[in-house]
C-alpha cells in the first residue's frame, strides 16, 4: 500500500508562490507517476500537473502553465509543485495523486492513491 503526504499549503498574497512536497512511503517514488491536482469550494477536483517515471515527462493544466513546475527527487520519494505567481482563483485543496500507469494521472484522472491534501489560499 502506498501511503502520500503532502505539505507546504497555506496564506499567501496574489502574486506570492509557494512549494507543495508529496512524500511518498510504501513503494518507491521511482515506480511510480505522480501528480497533482486540486479542488476549490463547490467546484469538482481537476487536475494540475503530472510527471512520469522519466521526469522529462511533464504535463499540465492549461491554467497553471508557466506558473506552476511540477519536478521529483526519488531520491526523497518526493514530488514537488512549484507554484509562482499564484492567483486567487488557484485557492483550493491540492491533492498528491500516484500510480503505476501515467495516464491514470493525466487521461482518466483516478490515480489509485491519494494524500490527505493541502489547503492553498490565495489572498487579492
Amino acid at each position: 500500500q502506498v501511503q502520500l503526504v503532502e505539505s507546504g499549503g497555506g496564506l499567501v498574497q496574489a502574486g506570492g508562490s509557494l512549494r507543495l512536497s508529496c512524500v511518498a512511503s510504501g513503494r518507491p517514488a521511482s515506480s511510480l507517476a505522480m501528480g497533482w491536482f486540486r479542488q476549490a469550494p463547490g467546484k469538482e477536483r481537476e487536475f494540475v500537473a503530472a510527471l512520469g517515471l522519466s521526469a522529462e515527462s511533464t504535463y499540465y493544466a492549461d491554467s497553471v502553465k508557466g506558473r506552476f513546475t511540477i519536478s521529483r527527487d526519488n531520491a526523497k520519494n518526493t514530488v514537488y509543485l512549484q507554484m509562482n505567481t499564484l492567483k486567487p482563483e488557484d485557492t483550493a485543496v491540492y491533492y498528491c495523486g500516484a500510480d503505476a500507469l501515467l495516464r491514470m494521472l493525466v487521461v482518466t484522472k483516478t490515480p489509485d492513491y491519494w494524500g490527505q491534501g493541502t489547503q492553498v489560499t490565495v489572498s487579492s
